[in-house]
C-alpha cells in the first residue's frame, strides 16, 4: 500500500480524506449540530403545532418534542446512510430533555455524534382558535328544501355529512375549514362557517348524498391591504321531493328514487324506469309516501294480472302484474291507494314498508 505525507501535520499516512490525513480531517470535523434549548409552539386550545410559517395538527405532544428536535438537527452535507436516535424525557408539563446520536458515513468511514437539548413547550393560541373564539367566518351556508320545510332526520344527516366533510379537509391541512355558529330556524339551518372553500365542499357532499341544489350569493365585507374582501352566502335546496314521496306527473304515479335536476324513480302502473326534467318537475303534485303503504291479501294470480283483496273497501279488484313479481306463502302485498286507485308497491321499495 503506497503510503504519502499529509500536507497539513506532515505525518505519513495511506488515505487522504480531502487532502489531509484522517486525524486531521476529523480533528474540527461536526457530524451534526443541534442547539442546546428549542421552543416548541403549541396552541393551548387544539394541540397544533407551528413551525416552519404555519400551523399543522399534531396527535400529541411527544410527537410535537420529536419533530421539533428533527426540524432543529443539522447535519453535515456530506453524511451518506444516516441514522438518528432521539430520547425525549419529561421534566415537567413544559419541558424536555433529550438525547440525540447521529451515525453516518463519511468518506467511507463510520462516525457517530450525541447531541443533547432542551426542548421547551410555549403554548398559545393558533391563527384558528383565535378566529373561531372571535367569530370569524367568510361564508354562511342556509340549508333549505325547496317548497317545504325539512325534516328533522333530513337536517341530522346534513349536519353528520358536514361533520365528516370538515375533518376530512383538516385532514388535508385546511385550518380554516371550522364552524362558528351553528343557528336553527324553522326554515332549516344556517352555518357560519371559516372558509369559503369548505362551504363549497360541503354542499357537493350533501347533493351527493341527499340530491339538490346549491347556489352563492357574494356581498361586500370590507377591504384588507387595499383589496376588497368579501363574504360569500351558499343557499343550499334540498329536493322538493325524497326517496319514498310518490308524485303525480304526467298522469303517471311515481315513486322517487333521487333527485337533482333530473328526477328518476318508478312508475308505480309497472314498475318501469321514469325520469323527469326541471320544468316537468315543476308541474308535479305530491300525493303520498310509501309509509302510508298497508298490506292487502292476494287472491289470485294470473300472468299479467294480480287479484286481491282491498284492505280499504274489502272488495277484490285486479291490478297489474309488476315485472319481477314474486311472493311467498302467506305473504301479504303492500299496496297504497292514491286518488282512489290501488297501486302495488315496486318490489325494490318493499323492505321500506312500514
Amino acid at each position: 500500500m503506497t503510503s504519502t505525507i499529509c500536507p497539513k501535520c506532515g505525518k505519513g499516512t495511506t488515505i487522504l480524506l480531502s487532502g489531509v490525513c484522517r486525524e486531521c480531517f476529523f480533528q474540527n470535523f461536526v457530524l451534526a449540530q443541534l442547539p442546546q434549548v428549542i421552543q416548541a409552539r403549541l396552541c393551548a386550545t387544539c394541540g397544533a403545532r407551528f413551525a416552519r410559517g404555519r400551523w399543522t395538527d399534531e396527535d400529541d405532544i411527544e410527537t410535537v418534542v420529536l419533530k421539533t428536535i428533527e426540524d432543529n438537527l443539522s447535519i453535515h452535507e456530506a453524511a451518506e446512510d444516516i441514522e438518528v436516535c432521539i430520547a425525549p424525557r419529561q421534566l415537567t408539563p413544559h419541558m424536555y430533555k433529550a438525547e440525540v446520536e447521529v451515525v453516518a458515513a463519511i468518506q467511507g468511514e463510520r462516525i457517530n455524534a450525541v447531541l443533547s437539548t432542551e426542548i421547551r413547550i410555549i403554548r398559545e393560541s393558533c391563527e384558528m382558535c383565535s378566529r373561531m373564539s372571535g367569530g370569524y367566518f367568510e361564508g354562511i351556508l342556509q340549508i333549505r328544501a325547496t317548497d317545504r320545510t325539512p325534516t328533522d332526520d333530513e337536517l341530522a344527516t346534513c349536519l353528520r355529512i358536514v361533520d365528516m366533510t370538515i375533518d376530512r379537509m383538516r385532514a388535508k391541512g385546511d385550518r380554516l375549514a371550522f364552524i362558528t355558529e351553528t343557528i336553527r330556524s324553522k326554515e332549516g339551518l344556517d352555518l357560519y362557517i371559516g372558509s369559503v372553500n369548505s362551504g363549497r365542499h360541503i354542499c357537493k357532499a350533501i347533493i351527493e348524498e341527499m340530491g339538490g341544489t346549491f347556489t352563492e350569493s357574494p356581498s361586500l365585507f370590507g377591504q384588507k391591504d387595499g383589496r376588497e374582501v368579501y363574504r360569500i352566502t351558499f343557499s343550499m335546496r334540498l329536493p322538493r321531493f325524497t326517496p319514498g314521496d310518490i308524485i303525480s306527473i304526467r298522469n303517471r304515479k311515481i315513486v322517487v328514487k333521487h333527485m337533482e335536476k333530473k328526477l328518476t324513480g318508478t312508475d308505480l302502473a309497472d314498475s318501469s324506469r321514469f325520469i323527469a326534467t326541471e320544468d316537468e318537475i315543476a308541474l308535479a303534485k305530491h300525493v303520498g309516501n310509501i309509509r302510508d303503504a298497508v298490506n292487502a291479501v292476494l287472491v289470485s294470480e294470473e300472468e299479467h294480472e294480480l287479484m286481491i283483496l282491498d284492505p280499504f273497501t274489502f272488495r277484490t279488484v285486479n291490478v297489474k302484474k309488476p315485472s319481477g313479481f314474486a311472493i311467498t306463502e302467506d305473504e301479504e302485498i303492500p299496496v297504497i291507494r292514491i286518488e282512489d286507485a290501488l297501486f302495488l308497491l315496486p318490489p325494490e321499495w318493499k323492505k321500506n314498508d312500514n
